[in-house]
């Protein structure tokens, strides 16, 4: 009471109170809130995970620890509620005046206090964790200015530390129960200790203790699981305690294991990571890695329909755990999987695949990741695909990652003997420096998945522009070598049916009898197969992708890069991270640039001139002629390719009613698989030259044979029926874009107003609401009109029109044109 905590309290209801003992020997007391956390509306705010916090300390070397003195104790309770805090003694009946310690909504309360006062620092140098503040740097004098910045907005807030609990510019700290220096995480000594002196259990109820405090420290212990196999199994519903031999194997192992932890690193993830996973006979264990140095531990016991897994499945299922426990890892960079199961390696090359392997290998497939095999206790260094994103992170023009070619040019099946021919001297056109092997400047790249990455990044870089195997080779020719090159530029670089598409829409048409009105246009930017499938101009990011998954994967499988303009639907964040979870990369035209996507937009032209022959007058049958004008559109000669879409795509055209006439079959119809592959093969490479050749034809003549036309009196014309020149009630697409025609009777000039009277009505309004834009207009265009017909009146000789300075005009111009009628 002399703290003004509490007061003396006439409440009708009351709890009882606990006193729970302190780390410094004080008593903390507490309040049985049971019965009014049950009616309390829960408050949820989110308490920071401690692998979130810890991941934030990579590179730093000084840390401050401030505590808060009594940090509920520091929140005012809301006035009139204190009566519902109450508590009784043996001295009388007392209520609360700050927040007490049991309440279920005093801890989001609390953190939520935090966050507020420390927003602007944390994530920067500061973490907290209810009352624990810890305030990170990487030197001595960035850390004394992060500590004044930090007690300048406690001591603004009015919270209050407790000076004995602190430690100031350490280089070592205790922090949630784990040691963290600048060279990672440890354990806790004190807590080690408690472990190491715990006795053999006398009962389940102790177990369950034992087992939960060694958990804490699970991530420093790899196969935690299975080694505590033995323990869970008797701490399980309904089986008696019985401490054999098993158990107090597992026991001591486990005391062992945590008294020798390794230090773990903290992550840094400008950084590849690394994973090893393996499984036992009762359990699955997993490693988070960098720089072969250990970030965490994870292991799972199996149980039921687990333990039956064949070896590949309990592998397999170590990974999707792995995976699922550390994706926040994981999702942003590549990384890489080592194992020591030989049949992991060829998992993006597997064939058919059961239900329970489709599901998991869906799952892993949303990561960027590479396999390394593992063989024994040997350990392959992981090449230098595995440091790209290291690379590419780095601000500086030595590429560190290629370091790692120098150790693969001994083993390599292509330079081994080259490299070992240059160890004194130059080998031919071959020669040595600094480790590396060239030939005439040019880096030899060793057999690994670094030629894959150049390749990629050579042919459709953020840089490059996705040119043909031609110019992919000149631009690595400039800078690599190795043999084949070309043979892996047309394996990685060939352009193939549905691999590049783009999408569009065409808006504006009369709704159907089954509601739609919009056409949903998706083309394959190599075949020109196009589908038209019809939707709503309502539909939603989800809905198109509905339709797309429906109308386009199922028949030819996700799409590796998608050209579309700017449409809300493209820009959502649901679009973008469903094609970034499977890899599928979103190319956007520019804005007010249609020309950046031309082909879809010439086929939204081409749609449209089909739909306004086929329907005549019953627009609102567009629908029904869609799959009849999308058969058509695929089976016409494309003049770019040369070939019909349906004939690049499958080998053949389909069989219309003119093929149905007794003609002499095509040979290519008897032919047997392989050379029919072959067939299609070369059609594919004979489309490929065609696009080729029509887009330099195109580029070449942009713009040539563009003539001025000059009109003269007597001419015929026909008039361009724009989409502005319509009524806006009318639905433009199918109406006829052409009117006429019409016969030209004089020339007004090159700007129409020129050798006559103008016929511009200055008083014409736009339609659509009236803007502050457009009412602008339309108040300069009447004060136009007004001074110009002003101006006609003044020069009437008939009419006489006096003017006072500061008269309205409007009124003298009235009474003139009453006259002049």
């Amino acid at each position: 009471m002399s703290k003004g905590y509490v007061r003396e309290s006439m409440s009708p209801c009351t709890v009882p109170v606990l006193l729970v003992p302190k780390k410094d020997g004080t008593w903390r007391m507490c309040v049985d809130c049971r019965a009014i956390n049950n009616i309390t509306v829960k408050y949820r705010h989110p308490i920071p995970r401690l692998d979130d916090m810890l991941d934030e300390l990579h590179g730093s070397c000084i840390f401050s620890k401030i505590d808060l003195k009594s940090g509920y104790h520091q929140i005012r309770m809301k006035e009139s509620d204190e009566w519902k805090t109450a508590f009784k003694t043996k001295y009388g009946l007392y209520e609360w005046l700050v927040m007490p310690f049991g309440l279920t909504n005093a801890p989001s309360t609390f953190m939520r206090l935090m966050n507020h006062v420390l927003r602007a620092f944390i994530g920067k140098f500061v973490v907290v964790y209810f009352d624990d503040i810890l305030v990170y740097s990487k030197d001595l004098n960035e850390h004394i200015e992060h500590l004044r910045y930090v007690f300048d907005v406690l001591k603004c807030e009015k919270l209050y530390a407790n000076f004995k609990k602190c430690n100031f510019c350490m280089e070592k700290v205790v922090f949630l129960g784990h040691v963290v220096t600048t060279t990672g995480i440890e354990v806790d000594e004190e807590k080690v200790k408690a472990i190491k002196e715990w006795p053999t259990p006398k009962s389940i109820t102790e177990v369950r203790s034992f087992h939960g405090l060694a958990s804490f420290y699970r991530r420093f212990v790899k196969d935690f699981s299975t080694l505590a196999a033995p323990l869970t199994e008797i701490i399980k519903k309904n089986v008696g305690f019985h401490w054999g031999a098993d158990q107090d194997n597992a026991f001591a192992t486990i005391k062992e294991r945590l008294c020798s932890t390794p230090v773990l690193a903290l992550s840094n993830f400008n950084k590849a990571f690394e994973i090893e996973c393996d499984a036992s006979g009762i359990g699955i264990g997993a490693v988070l890695m960098q720089d072969r140095r250990p970030i965490a531990f994870f292991s799972e016991k199996l149980s039921g329909a687990s333990l039956k897994y064949p070896t590949y499945d309990k592998e397999l299922y170590a990974l999707v755990r792995a995976l699922e426990t550390w994706q926040h890892y994981l999702w942003p960079r590549e990384f890489v999987i080592h194992t020591n199961h030989e049949s992991l390696k060829h998992l993006k090359g597997q064939g058919k695949l059961n239900q329970r392997h489709a599901r998991w290998l869906e799952y892993i497939e949303t990561f960027p990741y590479v396999i390394r095999y593992k063989q024994g206790k040997e350990n392959i260094v992981a090449d230098a695909l595995s440091r790209r994103y290291v690379l590419l992170t780095s601000m500086s023009a030595k590429l560190l990652g290629f370091e790692y070619v120098k150790d693969m040019y001994a083993d390599d099946a292509d330079f081994s003997d080259v490299y070992k021919a240059c160890d004194k001297t130059a080998f031919g056109k071959f020669y040595k420096h600094d480790g590396y092997l060239f030939k005439e400047s040019k880096l030899c790249v060793p057999s690994c998945s670094m030629r894959e990455l150049l390749v990629r990044e050579a042919h459709g870089g953020g840089l490059m522009g996705h040119f043909g195997v031609k110019k992919t080779l000149d631009i690595l020719h400039e800078h690599f070598f190795w043999p084949k090159m070309k043979k892996d530029v047309n394996r990685i670089c060939g352009c193939e049916p549905w691999v590049d598409i783009s999408m569009d829409f065409v808006l504006g048409l009369p709704r159907t009898k089954r509601g739609r009105d919009s056409i949903f246009v998706v083309v394959d930017r190599f075949s020109k197969m196009t589908h038209f499938i019809p939707c709503h101009k309502t539909d939603d990011a989800t809905n198109i992708a509905d339709l797309f998954f429906r109308e386009i994967v199922r028949l030819h499988g996700v799409p590796r890069s998608i050209v579309s303009d700017r449409d809300v639907k493209f820009l959502s964040y649901f679009w973008k991270v469903l094609w970034g979870k499977l890899g599928t990369k979103l190319l956007f035209s520019t804005t007010c640039h249609p020309q950046t996507d031309g082909q879809t937009e010439v086929v939204n032209r081409t749609l449209t001139q089909l739909l306004r022959t086929v329907v005549h007058k019953n627009l609102k049958t567009w629908e029904d002629c869609l799959p009849f004008i999308e058969f058509a559109y695929n089976r016409a000669m494309h003049s770019t390719t040369s070939y019909s879409p349906f004939e690049i795509v499958y080998g053949f055209n389909p069989l219309t009613p003119l093929d149905l006439m007794p003609l002499p079959i095509d040979g290519r119809s008897s032919l047997d698989g392989q050379k029919k592959a072959e067939l299609v093969k070369s059609l594919h490479e004979r489309v490929r030259l065609q696009i080729a050749q029509k887009n330099e034809r195109v580029a070449s003549q942009a713009n040539k044979g563009r003539r001025r036309v000059i009109f003269e009196p007597g001419d015929w014309v026909w008039v361009h029926m724009r989409k502005e020149r319509f009524p806006a009630h009318r639905k433009t697409k199918l109406h006829p874009r052409g009117d006429g025609p019409f016969q030209i009777l004089e020339e007004r000039g090159n700007d129409g107003n020129q050798g006559g009277p103008s016929l511009k009505d200055p008083l014409l309004v736009p339609d659509g609401p009236i803007t502050r834009s457009r009412a602008k207009k339309i108040k300069e265009a009447m004060q136009g009109l007004v001074q110009s017909t002003w101006d006609e009146v003044s020069k009437s000789p008939t009419i006489k029109v006096g003017l006072k300075e500061g008269e309205p005009i409007l009124i003298h111009l009235i009474q003139a044109v009453k006259d002049m009628t």
